[in-house]
C-alpha cells in the first residue's frame, strides 16, 4: 500500500507543476503581449537612434578639439585629421574618443606649446602603454 500512495502523491505533484507551469507561461505572454502593444518596433528604434545620438554629442566636443591638435601639428584638413584619429584607432585598438581625450590630455597639461608631442609618436607610445597593461591583466 505504501507504494501505491507515493505514486499517487507523485502524480498529484506532477499534476501540481505542470499546471504551475502552464500558469507561468501564460502571465510571461500576457506580460510579452503588453511590453510589446505599449511600445511599437518604430518608438523602440527611435529611442536606439536618440542613444546613439546623445553617446555622439557626449564624445564630439573631445574628437573635435583632438582634431584641432592633429591639423595644427600635421598641417593637414579636419577630414584628414579625423582618418589620422580613424587609423590609429583602428591600429592600437583605443576607441576614437579615448584617443582623442588623451590626445587633449595631453597637450592641456604641458605648460607651453615646446612639448608637444606630434600626434604619430603620442599614439605610438600610448599603444604599447596600452599593450603592456593587455599584457598585465592576462
Amino acid at each position: 500500500m505504501r507504494m501505491d500512495t507515493r505514486r499517487f502523491k507523485g502524480a498529484l505533484d506532477t499534476r501540481a507543476l505542470v499546471r504551475w507551469s502552464e500558469e507561468a507561461r501564460a502571465r510571461a505572454r500576457a506580460t510579452r503581449e503588453q511590453v510589446l502593444r505599449g511600445r511599437s518596433r518604430q518608438e523602440m528604434l527611435r529611442e536606439s537612434a536618440f542613444a546613439r545620438l546623445r553617446a555622439r554629442m557626449e564624445t564630439m566636443p573631445v574628437i573635435e578639439q583632438a582634431k584641432g591638435i592633429v591639423m595644427a601639428q600635421q598641417g593637414c584638413r579636419p577630414d584628414e585629421a579625423f582618418d589620422l584619429l580613424r587609423r590609429i584607432s583602428q591600429r592600437t585598438g583605443v576607441k576614437v574618443h579615448v584617443l582623442a581625450a588623451e590626445i587633449v590630455e595631453q597637450v592641456s597639461s604641458g605648460c607651453d606649446g615646446s612639448n608637444v608631442t606630434p600626434i604619430s609618436l603620442g599614439a605610438t607610445r600610448y599603444g604599447r602603454s596600452s599593450a603592456r597593461a593587455r599584457v598585465g591583466r592576462l
